[in-house]
């Protein structure tokens, strides 16, 4: 006869391992490395949170410490691989395989450790992907989570940034596996319940609060002209013709200067009320200049930003928060939401090929790339229409026999400087992601946003619109149009570009109306993190790396 429980009875063993070192639920934290090695098997599935920001950074300490002849070959799934402890785990043989998302802080490290064997690579994932997995194939046995706060019933409280956090206690909990939250205090009551206590299997109060990633906060003084640049073509040869309301950003310095000129080079151009209504982003800084002067209706968010909890709380209605004022985010959520709801994703790459593919993996990086593949994917199961979508999916295929049945199309953006920082161009004949899947023998190569997605390019040259290309020499060509004095820039067919030009296919500046000599730092509407803390009427609280007054 077929056993049924059998991952019932190996969580109970696990409990009745952990409740050697705790009182009821909570554990002691000066034997949590003990109590990690005692709830732990080698080879276990480990979901170690591990966020874009927020990090459970005690319990990934303890982790790191736990003896490597008990628990060994651990398969981590996470989202996050952004501590120096979330690849110690890897250098010391407690874990051996990842399947992760991202990994801006550790890219450089990652990279080295990947291309010397110390990693084994499951697959680099988009948000959607790891958290669906996390219900098919990679339910984790062990899930450590972190929290702002429980009772002592064990109920959390997770505060602006629930992120990943409802998903990874879902997928582990009613899979059978066990829940260890570390929180920054107990409290008689939670100001919300945000996981409930039935979820949560043990708790670790490690008297301070967990570490967050201020990934989100861009400093006004370090943006260029360049940049404004291409946020004024951005804003004229998208924003307007298009008409987009409902869209995600990316965190570069050239997506932060569109926000920057909606109250000035936008509010020049009439655009108030007719674009930019509608976001799925972290509530960034960059954004509440255009915020207080009445562009925005709202924003639902994948998690928070360091110091814009007062202002969120402000903001009701711009901010999906709770009963005691805090943000309640969901990273899952709100890719979902970027992924079906948004008409636009524009962002940022490290890498474009000659057919559009994109890539943030050079030779000495591999940062992973979040949600960007959601938000910057045609959502093939979208039934719902838009004026921007339908547009757009007019010029993909503007011969449709039946117009009713014609898919729209989701604008994908990706937005840069022709060379990045020391002077690497952005374009490429060949990926390095290529390079990285020859190396480690992956069937597939790690491609951030693929070309058959992507709908427009925007630099300082110019916008390539790929919706109008007839065929793959025409979309080549648009893509060397606008690459600059690249080697992929130089070596176009100007006779082609300039009939692509004709076409509208490659818009420069000129042709938009826009004097790049106009491209001035005094558009911008701050100028300093000061000004965006001053815009929110002293509400922003900058973290103290971005303060210098």
């Amino acid at each position: 006869m077929l056993d049924w429980n059998t991952k019932g009875r190996d969580r109970l063993a696990r409990l009745e391992a952990g409740q050697r070192f705790s009182a009821g639920k909570l554990v002691d934290p000066q034997q949590l490395v003990a109590f990690l090695e005692a709830i732990m098997k080698p080879g276990d599935r480990v979901c170690l949170e591990g966020d874009n920001q927020k990090q459970a950074d005690l319990l990934a300490k303890a982790l790191s410490k736990v003896d490597v002849t008990k628990i060994h070959d651990l398969h981590m799934v996470q989202s996050g691989v952004v501590l120096p402890e979330h690849l110690d785990i890897f250098e010391s043989g407690v874990a051996r395989r990842l399947d992760f998302s991202y990994s801006g802080p550790q890219s450089a490290r990652i990279a080295r450790m990947m291309f010397g064997g110390q990693i084994e690579l499951g697959a680099v994932h988009t948000y959607l992907e790891l958290f669906a997995r996390y219900f098919i194939d990679l339910t984790p046995q062990v899930a450590l989570i972190a929290a702002v706060s429980a009772d002592k019933a064990g109920n959390l409280y997770t505060g602006p940034n629930t992120e990943d956090t409802p998903t990874v206690v879902e997928a582990t909990s009613f899979g059978k596996g066990l829940v260890v939250a570390q929180v920054g205090e107990i409290v008689d009551r939670v100001p919300r319940v945000d996981i409930p206590a039935d979820q949560v299997h043990f708790v670790v109060d490690a008297k301070r609060p967990f570490y967050v990633e201020p990934l989100f906060t861009r400093d006004p003084a370090a943006i260029t002209e360049t940049q404004i640049l291409t946020a004024m073509l951005a804003i004229k040869g998208l924003y307007v013709p298009y008409g987009v309301r409902r869209l995600n950003h990316g965190i570069g310095f050239n997506t932060a200067a569109i926000e920057l000129l909606l109250p000035t080079y936008g509010e020049r151009l009439g655009l108030k009320g007719r674009v930019c209504t509608h976001w799925a982003l972290n509530p960034h800084p960059t954004l509440s200049p255009a915020i207080e002067a009445g562009w925005v209706e709202q924003i639902h968010c994948f998690g928070s930003v360091v110091g814009m909890e007062d202002y969120m709380r402000a903001r009701p209605d711009i901010f999906f928060t709770g009963p005691d004022g805090s943000l309640r985010s969901n990273r899952a959520f709100c890719q979902t939401a970027g992924l079906y709801a948004c008409d636009m994703f524009i962002g940022s790459t490290l890498q474009i090929d000659l057919s559009g593919n994109s890539s943030t993996v050079t030779g000495s990086r591999v940062a992973g790339f979040g949600g960007a593949p959601n938000m910057g994917s045609d959502a093939r199961g979208r039934r719902h229409p838009s004026e921007a979508w339908l547009r757009a999916g007019r010029e993909a295929d503007p011969a449709a026999a039946t117009p009713a049945l014609r898919r729209g199309r989701k604008l994908v953006v990706q937005i840069g400087e022709t060379f990045g920082d020391g002077m690497v161009p952005m374009f490429v004949e060949r990926l390095a992601a290529l390079d990285l899947a020859d190396k480690l023998q992956l069937d597939l190569a790690p491609v951030m946003v693929y070309g058959d997605d992507v709908t427009h390019i925007v630099t300082e040259e110019g916008i390539a619109n790929l919706l109008l290309c007839h065929d793959r020499d025409e979309r080549e060509q648009a893509i060397r149009g606008v690459a600059g004095y690249t080697e992929v820039g130089r070596a176009r067919d100007r006779k082609m570009v300039e009939h692509l030009r004709e076409r509208k296919v490659i818009q420069r500046p000129e042709d938009l109306g826009i004097d790049p000599l106009d491209a001035d730092r005094s558009l911008l509407a701050a100028h300093s993190i000061k000004d965006l803390m001053l815009a929110s009427g002293g509400l922003y609280r900058p973290p103290s790396r971005f303060r210098n007054w």
